[in-house]
């Protein structure tokens, strides 16, 4: 068990035992002595098992699944420690709000202790490496409280040979024979080697270079497009094995998934009700007196096209307008025809800029999620003349439902090319599982509130 896990497990026990003597004082919950010790072992148990105290570098995402996990065998197994006769309604109750209130506290006791304790435990880190590969690892370090890495420098390995695009600063860049006064001066416990290209001969000069130096030395493969998060590494006697299956062909995942979509069907089609109000008279103020909706074909499921449902985000006759634009000027024509968008857009509405600022626009797509004709995540939904421009993507793409959120609005939405859409599109065709959709969503959901590449 990791310092942060032995800290987090001391906050969370003393919570636990504060919890269930208050919901047994107010009669929500009707047991008392060995029970209250088996149902402690159980919780705990569960999170060690799943592993949330091993403090292992980890993403917000990742942290998020190992609390639902632990928690949902708290619950389950709940019923295995009280004879099955006991058990009643209100019984049932009370287990669902205690563990929905350890859930809670579980969660905010792992975001803030690592935000709050972060300087105390965290672990000092030299990048080897000063590329694309390097620049990215360091801005997932800096963004990323969960994994306590606090990024040093970055190593050149130029005396081995290796030349790379200098993409990451200079003035934090050491040379390989200034390693060791580094280590030192800094108390560095970390090494991330994050050169995929670099061949056996150099991975093991730097690991020699390393050992005994560093408590922790880690390297990053050259397996990109290969590793998903259904990934497992295995140890086949003593062979290291990569495992790696395709989660859409889970039946369970599925149900999930589609549970997950007729949910947020559901409630986006209530909020859709304030929104749609908000819409309508901020367009009649401004004397538009158009739809608020407007419907559009696009592709679904195995190529099958229906009718997607968006608020209205541009003045009327929104196609003419961009017609006579690309007629009258050559810059504008070009931008649509790579992008199949324009970054500054003048047939957009005021109440059109909030809209797509916020990512609200496509809110009427709950209605599409409700029925079946879209997921919540999923591919983007790609317009019926797109097909031939999606080239050899396009049957990977159309395998799955369309989504109202996605790969490609969680990595950059508005930086984001025609072409690379797709790239991320495919990329969630191949590694798809129920997790990745749980990822994405908050992703998402942290976009919206800080209208990060928004448009």
């Amino acid at each position: 068990m990791s310092k942060i896990g032995t800290l987090k497990i001391t906050i969370e026990f003393i919570f636990y035992w504060v919890l269930i003597n208050f919901l047994q004082e107010i009669n929500v919950l009707r047991f008392y002595g060995e029970y209250t010790i088996k149902l402690c072992a159980l919780y705990f148990l569960m999170q060690l098992l799943i592993g949330r105290y091993q403090g292992k570098v980890l993403l917000m995402y990742d942290e998020i699944r190992l609390l639902i996990l632990s928690h949902l065998g708290f619950f389950f197994g709940s019923f295995l420690i009280f004879p099955f006769s006991s058990w009643t309604i209100r019984k049932i109750y009370g287990f669902l709000l205690l563990t929905l209130a350890l859930f809670l506290f579980a969660g905010c006791n792992s975001r803030y202790s690592h935000k709050i304790f972060r300087q105390r435990f965290k672990h000092n880190t030299l990048i080897v490496g000063t590329g694309h590969t390097a620049a990215q690892l360091a801005f997932v370090c800096r963004g990323n409280s969960y994994s306590l890495l606090d990024v040093q420098g970055y190593v050149s390995c130029k005396l081995y040979g290796i030349h790379q695009e200098q993409v990451v600063s200079k003035k934090q860049t050491i040379e390989l024979d200034a390693v060791d006064e580094f280590i030192r001066m800094h108390n560095i416990d970390t090494v991330l080697i994050a050169i995929p290209e670099i061949n056996r001969k150099n991975l093991n000069r730097l690991f020699e270079l390393f050992k005994g130096k560093v408590l922790n030395i880690k390297y990053l493969p050259q397996v990109t497009g290969l590793v998903t998060f259904d990934t497992k590494v295995e140890d086949f006697d003593g062979i290291l094995m990569i495992s790696n299956s395709r989660g859409v062909n889970q039946l369970g995942s599925y149900i999930l998934k589609r549970c997950m979509d007729i949910c947020a069907g559901l409630c986006g089609m209530i909020i859709l009700i304030p929104l749609t109000v908000y819409v309508f008279f901020k367009n009649r103020m401004e004397g538009d007196r158009g739809p608020v909706f407007f419907t559009q074909n696009r592709i679904g499921k195995n190529g099958k096209e229906f009718k997607m449902y968006k608020y209205r985000t541009m003045v009327l006759g929104a196609d003419k307008i961009l017609e006579d634009l690309m007629a009258s000027d050559p810059k504008i024509r070009e931008e649509y025809q790579k992008n199949k968008k324009l970054a500054n857009d003048p047939r957009i509405t005021s109440a059109g800029h909030f809209l797509r600022e916020k990512s609200l626009d496509e809110f009427p797509q709950f209605i599409n999620v409700f029925f079946g004709q879209m997921s919540l995540i999923g591919p983007r939904p790609y317009l019926p003349k797109e097909k031939g421009d999606m080239g050899e993507y396009y049957e990977d793409v159309v395998a799955c439902k369309p989504g109202i959120t996605g790969m490609w609005q969680s990595h950059g939405r508005s930086d984001v090319s025609f072409e690379q859409r797709l790239i991320l599109d495919e990329y969630y065709y191949r590694n798809w599982s129920f997790w990745l959709d749980v990822t994405l969503l908050c992703k998402t959901v942290k976009q919206v509130l800080y209208g990060r590449g928004a448009v």
